[in-house]
């Protein structure tokens, strides 16, 4: 094969499927690093498994997610990228979130390609309640939504919220499944900016 053509394959090799690491980081570091407080809330919810876990004034759940950062929840399956969710009968009890991509689609944007954007959020039956009548999973569910319901994601498109259902797994795991449509919507979509969202209300 003539070296000129190796180079043109080369050069003309591209697809959105390839970048899909970023996109998954981008979404993450939105989450969980770059709304604080609204982030180490959300960390709080899925490290501490107390019905305090939300009390400002409890210096030593401060302390302890402090010591996570994105790596770590990662590592310890806090956060899950792949659909696979392995329970072992004495594992400390934990709450989950997983990242899925689906229904991947053209958009007005040639470079761009729209998609859903699932969060499967799970917890422990025995943990959904928290203090106030409030609910685990609806918690984080509010925070996820709260921060990324209309965002401007680069490179991943804005945001819209979708829908959302409870699900129950087992007698022990529940929790419920949000969904997203990233959207590029035109070709003069060409933000490359992270734009926060400006009306971040929680329930």
């Amino acid at each position: 094969m003539p070296r000129h053509v190796a180079q043109t394959i080369a050069t003309d090799f591209k697809s959105s499927f390839l970048s899909c690491e970023k996109d998954q980081e981008i979404i993450l570091r939105k989450l969980f690093v770059e709304n604080r407080p609204h982030s180490d809330q959300l960390k709080r919810l899925l490290i501490i498994n107390t019905p305090d876990c939300l009390d400002d004034s409890k210096r030593q759940y401060t302390d302890l997610i402090n010591q996570y950062d994105l790596s770590r929840l990662k590592k310890e399956q806090y956060i899950k990228i792949t659909p696979k969710l392995a329970l072992e009968e004495f594992d400390e009890v934990k709450s989950y979130i997983l990242l899925e991509f689906s229904d991947i689609v053209p958009s007005g944007n040639p470079k761009f390609r729209n998609m859903t954007v699932a969060f499967t959020i799970l917890c422990h039956l025995d943990s959904w309640e928290l203090e106030d009548y409030k609910l685990r999973p609806y918690q984080i569910a509010g925070y996820i939504d709260g921060i990324l319901n209309n965002a401007k994601l680069s490179g991943i498109g804005t945001f819209n919220f979708m829908g959302a259902s409870e699900i129950v797994l087992n007698e022990h795991i529940g929790g419920i499944v949000m969904q997203y449509m990233a959207v590029h919507e035109n070709q003069e979509d060409k933000n490359n900016e992270i734009v926060d969202n400006p009306n971040l209300e929680l329930y």
